[in-house]
């Protein structure tokens, strides 16, 4: 009956902890921990006496493995952790060893031709003595310690035996009388005892009288036989001339191919790493000598799992890559028959040259044994052959003897679309572009997407850990740019190129640096959001597009090539690109002098600027270096400041730079009514501008700027007229207004002007004289500007009805019709000279308007 781990505590054996010597501080942290519970059950056929069946040899043999200089700081003390634990006993005709760390399990079982006196364990074999003989026995330690230290191990990066494998005796030798065993480094001890030889008793005769003269009686004592006891001390073989031994040994087995020279070799194997794991007590030398060893071993081993035809025919590839040979080093190692045809290949190699060639190795292959590892797929994989030809290690095969390779795979039911890409891509190396382009035009762009997903490395390799493009990448630059731009997102998108390696694949095949970005990266990020790839964080790739699209309007920079999608098929394609205000429109039309390369990124800016899910915040820095003093610049600061809700501060820069924008503005951004009128009457309040045409007419008139004692009609006392700046921007609203009335609306208001220009002359005290007084000049002509501006708005919405029939845009026109009548009763109360006001007619709304309180379409 066998018990493990807890289930071992269920055996109901009581154990009682004494003190042999120990501290009691000691004492009192130690306890029990079952591990193990083994009963057994005596076999009869081979135990006669009950000394053949008791138990001895119990061991515990820990692994420890080196770990970092103490803390002091000095190498000489190593920290030594537990690794792995292992307990062995024995019985007098087999032998048990267990693991006994993580859990508990039975690793080997030994038999014993003879029945054993003693065992002691290594890490390298076990020794058992008999009565005559001293035996050798393999054991698993090393490759249960290699799984427990190395999460890599058995993979396709590194391998090592099975600990499952059947033990093997190394060597029997003959000593006599052997007694006792123990074990000290590389040494063996004896203790042995030769068997006494029979000696025949001796007696003296009783009937012999001692002599009566004698004084004292001198008795013979009988001689006795004594055993001899000897002691031995073997040195160990060393592991290196053990391993080389095992090796000539197994090239017994290599033209029977059998599952033996696998087991030999692996043997040897874990002797090398056994001796590998106790590294302390190696000289440096030996440490090396050991390496070389322990390398050659693995190749061994590779050559075996690759030649033999084996289940685990797999392991070839991690142990060529534990043996550090590089692969044309192994292909040299491969017996190429003379006959092609009649060659057999066997999966382990098949196995390690196609993923060491999937793994772009920095490694060219001769022209010879590129041409021979084509043939060898071509007869033996034919599957792999387009993938095979693809790898970088590939570079100098024969173009001419892939492309007849090629053709004869038409017609195995491989993927057509990459047989079709890597002919162009053997066509391309051969010169031939007629070749090239026939086979290129034989499938759909999607379709030859798909195959360059399929294999990446038609357009993207990798030499010293650097992405680098292939020359069928250089070509499609140049060629159909568009297709290398939407292959490498569908790279991106299956997770076969990341990022940051994307970027820099386009940055190295159009020859900028790092700090340069192409139009062609450009492209690719446009395309990056137009596919709205998951794992992009969007509000860096704004934040990339932006800053270029920035960086390229303020240094004037046209792209090196022509963009692959214009700012309306991005708006029409990509939710992120939004569509550009109306107002933004009105802005930029009043420059004509913006190239059409200019226009499209400042476009694409705007719209991206424009679009939902752009964060204004992230930019606000590098706008700086876009100047305002340009339209372009003008746009994009004033559509940054409108994102960012400075709508007040927005429109007067506009009010100032473009007038005939400030409506279209003010009705996109200011949805709510309040917040259009509210904008308006500020607008209206505001100072007038000196360089407005309408101020200009104004102050061309002479005005008083000395002091006197003449009052006028507006209130200014005998302390003269002092000059006051302007109140109102309202020629520049009225500019804005004017731009959306017909031409008979701006006549008519014109017309007004003039009405409003005699009346000032009118009713001033001081017009006799010539002279006009500032504040007579200022109220009246603001008054004037102020319902125009009015009459201006009631004409828009008059038009707004006419072709949107919005009941809305009725009531806010009677609204303003109310306000201009109300505002006019409150001037003329305040006496001011507002005579003009009723020679302006153009100001009454039209008859179908007036008077009425309900909607003249609706009556609502």
């Amino acid at each position: 009956m066998e018990l493990l781990g807890e289930k071992s505590e269920q055996s109901g054996v009581s154990i009682t902890l004494e003190s042999t010597g120990l501290a009691d501080e000691k004492v009192e942290y130690s306890h029990v921990h079952h591990l193990l519970y083994r009963r057994f059950t005596p076999d009869i056929s081979f135990c006669v006496l009950s000394d053949d069946i008791k138990l001895h040899s119990l061991q515990l043999l820990p692994i420890y493995q080196t770990g970092s200089p103490t803390s002091s700081g000095k190498n000489l003390s190593q920290e030594r952790e537990l690794l792995s634990l292992f307990c062995f006993f024995s019985l007098p005709h087999m032998g048990y060893l267990y693991m006994v760390v993580k859990s508990v399990e039975l690793m080997s079982v030994y038999q014993y031709p003879e029945t054993s006196q003693q065992a002691v364990l290594t890490p390298q074999f076990l020794h058992v003595i008999t009565s005559n003989n001293l035996q050798c026995f393999t054991v698993r330690c090393s490759a249960a310690v290699a799984r427990e230290e190395d999460p890599y191990m058995d993979t396709t990066l590194k391998a090592c035996p099975p600990v499952s494998m059947d033990v093997c005796a190394l060597r029997i030798q003959l000593f006599i009388g052997l007694k006792a065993i123990c074990h000290f480094k590389n040494h063996i001890i004896l203790l042995t005892q030769a068997d006494p030889e029979v000696i025949p008793e001796r007696r003296d005769s009783s009937r012999r009288l001692l002599s009566r003269k004698d004084t004292s009686v001198k008795i013979r004592m009988p001689s006795v036989a004594e055993a001899g006891w000897n002691l031995y001390i073997v040195n160990t073989i060393s592991p290196v001339q053990l391993y080389k031994e095992m090796v000539e040994y197994s090239d017994i087995y290599k033209t029977v191919k059998t599952q033996s020279c696998i087991h030999l070799l692996s043997e040897a194997h874990l002797l090398l790493r056994a001796a590998l794991m106790d590294a302390q007590q190696l000289e440096p030398g030996e440490r090396a000598e050991l390496m070389e060893a322990f390398k050659e071993s693995c190749g061994h081993l590779g050559d075996c799992y690759s030649r033999l035809d084996t289940q685990h025919s797999h392991l070839a590839l991690p142990y060529y890559k534990m043996s550090d040979l590089s692969l044309t080093e192994v292909l040299a190692r491969v017996d190429w028959a003379v006959d092609h045809e009649s060659q057999k290949y066997e999966r382990g190699l098949i196995f390690y040259i196609n993923h060491s060639l999937y793994e772009n190795l920095d490694e060219e292959l001769s022209e010879e044994l590129a041409a021979r590892v084509a043939q060898l797929f071509h007869a033996a994989e034919p599957k792999q052959l387009p993938h095979v030809l693809c790898s970088p290690s590939m570079k100098h095969t024969d173009p001419s003897l892939a492309l007849s390779y090629l053709r004869s795979l038409d017609t195995c039911g491989l993927s057509s679309i990459l047989v079709t890409l890597t002919k162009a891509a053997m066509a391309l190396k051969l010169g031939d572009l007629d070749m090239h382009r026939k086979e290129m035009q034989s499938h759909s762009e999607m379709k030859l997407v798909c195959g360059f997903i399929l294999e990446p490395r038609l357009l993207i390799q990798q030499k010293k850990g650097q992405l680098v493009p292939t020359e069928f990448a250089v070509h499609l630059k140049e060629a159909q740019p568009g297709l290398l731009v939407a292959s490498v997102l569908g790279l991106q998108k299956n997770s076969k190129i990341g990022i940051e390696e994307a970027d820099s694949f386009f940055k190295m095949l159009c020859g900028h640096g790092e700090d340069k970005i192409p139009q062609l990266l450009l492209d690719f990020w446009e395309a990056q959001l137009v596919a709205c790839l998951p794992d992009v964080v969007l509000q860096e790739l704004f934040f990339k597009l932006t800053l270029q699209y920035i960086w390229r309007l303020s240094q004037r920079q046209p792209p090196d090539t022509p963009p692959l999608r214009s700012a309306e098929d991005l708006i029409n394609t990509c939710s992120h690109y939004g569509l550009i205000y109306p107002w933004v429109h009105i802005l930029i039309s009043s420059d004509f002098l913006l190239d059409k390369n200019y226009m499209e990124d400042l476009s694409k800016l705007q719209s991206l600027m424009c679009g939902p899910s752009f964060d204004i915040a992230s930019i606000v820095p590098f706008l700086d270096s876009l100047s305002e003093d340009t339209v372009a610049g003008l746009s994009v600061h004033v559509l940054c400041r409108t994102l960012l809700k400075e709508y007040e501060q927005c429109i007067d820069t506009l009010l100032e730079r473009c007038p005939e924008a400030v409506i279209p503005y003010a009705n996109h951004q200011l949805k709510e009514e309040s917040r259009i009128a509210s904008v308006v009457e500020n607008a209206v309040a505001s100072t007038l501008s000196e360089n407005q045409v309408w101020w200009r007419e104004v102050s061309a008139l002479p005005v008083s700027t000395e002091r006197n004692t003449v009052g006028c009609c507006c209130g200014a006392g005998a302390e003269g007229f002092p000059e006051r700046s302007p109140r109102g921007r309202h020629c520049s609203v009225f500019l804005a207004l004017s731009s959306l009335l017909q031409q008979k609306e701006v006549t008519d208001l014109k017309v007004s002007f003039e009405q409003c220009h005699s009346s000032i002359e009118t009713n001033c005290k001081h017009s006799s004289q010539g002279i006009l007084c500032s504040v007579c000049v200022t109220e009246a002509f603001e008054t004037f500007l102020y319902h125009a501006v009015v009459t201006s708005l009631i004409y828009i919405h008059i038009h707004s009805v006419v072709q949107n029939e919005n009941c809305q845009d009725v009531r806010i026109l009677q609204r303003s019709a109310m306000f201009l009548k109300v505002d006019a009763e409150c001037c003329s109360k305040e006496q001011r000279p507002l005579r003009a006001l009723e020679d302006m007619t153009v100001f009454s709304i039209p008859g179908t308007l007036q008077g009425n309180s309900k909607c003249v379409r609706c009556h609502s």
